[in-house]
């Protein structure tokens, strides 16, 4: 029942900026650790940033500096805030939490369908 729904992508040129957004639903008892990752064409997923319950946070070194992770336990929202957008930033943009369905159930990892991030003059 649990879904992770992303928004924000689109089309930008180089320098500029896009903040993504994922909002968790469903049968969400708990979020743990959420993150976004990215799969640009003929590469494999790669961890973009994440972010704990506790608001520590993790960066891909590609990405440090530029980017920002933040999230919103009360809405259970995670975003990705993206500042001076390179070509090698185009990619698909999944966000992915550590969640707890119900009650005493398991920690299970969750997707979303992704948004595509696209840099190009």
């Amino acid at each position: 029942q649990v879904q992770l729904v992303e928004s924000g992508g689109g089309l930008v040129q180089p320098g500029g900026s896009l903040r993504l957004s994922c909002v968790a639903s469903g049968s969400v008892f708990f979020i743990n650790t959420m993150s976004w990752y990215r799969q640009a064409p003929g590469k494999q997923r790669e961890l973009v940033a994440s972010i704990t319950t506790g608001g520590s946070t993790n960066y891909a070194d590609s990405v440090k500096g530029r980017f920002t992770i933040s999230r919103d336990n009360a809405k259970n929202t995670v975003d990705l805030q993206m500042n001076s957008l390179k070509p090698e930033d185009t990619a698909i943009y999944n966000c992915n939490g550590l969640i707890r369905p119900y009650v005493l159930g398991p920690l299970n990892y969750y997707w979303g369908q992704g948004t595509q991030v696209t840099v190009s003059s």
